[in-house]
């Protein structure tokens, strides 16, 4: 799963890039032989972090312009945010806009008629050659640091990521990053809102709690013991893939509770690093 954000033919490339070198490592790294397992299937959210509070009404737009930009670059799996999820929980409404958004672009457009419609734009060519240049730097300072995992324990991976967002926060602070209605084309004393709030329905919890306690009054108590037992087996081996135990262990409907406290008892729990 990706983001997509609102520079257009960065999030092309991005993903034109990204399509490349999934291509290239499953075949020479890996030695995947079987053309399917080069392809690169990927989801896409549209309008995470983009999306702001002044103007609400806006976000529609970037969700629509997001969204054709994924398209474009690929993606099998697009997920289109609501308008006022920048500050609340989405309305019925806004759910509706965001799901039309993607339909509209899917039936109405054309654009997805034809595989990479972009491809062979000598400009979008010369960007994805110079993205794929940059994620490989990237991906060799993490190989250099000793891979993903170290990366993520030692905090290198989420100091980056700091960075980054500092970053993005003081050139939108600057005006040197533009967002419409925030920090250009503002109005004066403007509230932000769009006037419809989601009301929960307050007998939710309840047909949840109803619906968890029926499930484990049914479910086989055997099955899940054992299922369980054969995953924290697989837990403390160091190379043992264990997917299908967890798989094994829904399908016996253990909560993930229960499988998570087992996975906690033979590694642990992960506490953040902290780095400054």
């Amino acid at each position: 799963m990706a983001y997509v954000h609102m520079d257009f033919f960065d999030e092309i490339a991005k993903f034109r890039a990204g399509r490349r070198l999934w291509a290239r490592f499953m075949k020479e790294r890996y030695g995947a032989r079987d053309p399917k397992a080069q392809h690169f299937r990927f989801g896409v959210v549209c309008g995470g972090s983009s999306l702001v509070a002044p103007q609400p009404y806006n976000n529609v737009v970037r969700v629509a312009v997001e969204t054709m930009a994924a398209v474009f670059g690929g993606a099998q799996s697009i997920f289109t945010c609501a308008l006022d999820e920048a500050f609340q929980i989405p309305t019925e409404f806004s759910a509706e806009l965001a799901v039309r958004t993607q339909q509209m672009i899917a039936y109405e457009t054309g654009i997805a008629r034809t595989v990479d419609p972009l491809g062979g734009s000598y400009f979008l060519e010369q960007h994805t050659d110079r993205m794929e240049e940059m994620i490989l730097k990237v991906m060799g300072e993490i190989d250099a640091y000793g891979g993903v995992i170290p990366a993520i324990e030692d905090g290198w991976i989420q100091l980056r990521l700091a960075e980054r967002g500092l970053e993005r926060k003081l050139d939108t602070d600057a005006g040197r990053h533009a967002i419409i209605g925030q920090n250009f084309f503002r109005k004066a004393d403007e509230e932000i809102g769009v006037g419809d709030v989601f009301q929960l329905d307050p007998t939710v919890a309840q047909r949840a709690l109803e619906k968890f306690q029926r499930v484990l009054d049914t479910r086989s108590q055997s099955a899940v013991d054992t299922a369980l037992a054969r995953l924290a087996a697989a837990a403390a081996k160091d190379d043992e893939n264990v997917m299908p135990y967890l798989v094994e262990c829904c399908h016996a409907y253990a909560t993930v509770g229960e499988m998570v406290s087992r996975l906690k008892k033979e590694w642990g729990e992960f506490k953040e690093p902290v780095k400054l």
